[in-house]
């Protein structure tokens, strides 16, 4: 009987979680990557990577916000996830952006382009679940190497996560040591004024923004 209850609370909850990140109950999905752009002070002219595309909804957007970027989406798909390269594509041509658009298939630590390509640089909830490395703040730190001096950055992750991340605040006097100029930390779920019953650690409650200029 217990474990019955135990698995109607867990779908209750699930369906409820469902239902606020979707567009007819809140549209947190489209809120949580809207925030990456609200935070990322940048023109719109020149470069654009997007870490971990998934199925291309970050980069495919920031294609359509600035109409002047060429964007280029990097991600290792396969696995457990369902998305592809070729899916990304589709979604590009479906949004009218395909000629600004890039896919490559990349590892986030070892991203294959040169010191200082790009003007901006975004991730939205990726760099948690990049395997080749424990130590999280080593995806950081390679996203930045490619950000232009000057250029700007918004990566969203779950940055209070004490064992991928460190202690809380320690963040960003690490990304400050890396020379980078502006550096700033907030809370998504205090931001958006997520619910409290999706503040818990395996939903949004480790989540931070972490963004700013090189």
């Amino acid at each position: 009987m217990v474990g019955a209850a135990v698995c109607i609370v867990a779908a209750v909850y699930l369906l409820y979680a469902h239902r606020r990140f979707s567009p007819a109950g809140g549209n947190l999905q489209a809120r949580i990557r809207d925030l990456v752009f609200a935070h990322l002070p940048w023109d719109g002219k020149g470069q654009l990577l997007d870490i971990g595309c998934g199925n291309g909804a970050l980069a495919i957007e920031a294609a359509r916000r600035y109409p002047k970027a060429q964007v280029t989406g990097i991600d290792c798909w396969g696995g457990k996830w369902e998305y592809s390269m070729e899916r990304c594509r589709s979604n590009a041509r479906l949004a009218a952006v395909a000629d600004r658009t890039t896919f490559r298939k990349a590892s986030a630590v070892c991203l294959p382009f040169p010191e200082e390509a790009f003007d901006a640089v975004v991730s939205n909830l990726v760099f948690h679940e990049v395997q080749e490395t424990r130590d999280k703040r080593a995806v950081v730190r390679e996203a930045l190497r490619v950000v232009k001096k000057g250029g700007v950055f918004a990566f969203q992750d779950l940055f209070l996560w004490r064992s991928l991340y460190g202690e809380p605040g320690a963040l960003a006097a690490s990304v400050r040591s890396w020379g980078i100029d502006e550096v700033s930390l907030i809370d998504t779920n205090q931001e958006l004024l997520v619910p409290r019953a999706l503040r818990l650690p395996f939903m949004l409650g480790n989540t931070e923004l972490l963004f700013g200029r090189k």
